[in-house]
């Protein structure tokens, strides 16, 4: 059985008639799946956060030191 202390809900609501709701997705999130369970709509996101706008690490070498005179 699956640990369900972990899932995180951008909305949670119950209704007995048709009806349509639509969410604005932040960037850079992708939907990956989708299941209807037990009448329950389940949609699975992920955040693809491109390389350019990932952190780098800069390697900073030692430079040589300069002398005053």
């Amino acid at each position: 059985k699956e640990d369900k202390t972990d899932r995180k809900f951008i909305h949670q609501g119950i209704a007995e008639r048709n009806f349509e709701r639509k969410f604005q997705l932040g960037d850079h999130v992708k939907v990956i799946g989708a299941e209807l369970e037990n009448g329950l709509l389940l949609i699975d996101l992920e955040r693809e956060v491109p390389e350019a706008l990932k952190p780098r690490k800069i390697e900073i070498g030692t430079g040589k030191l300069l002398e005053s005179k």
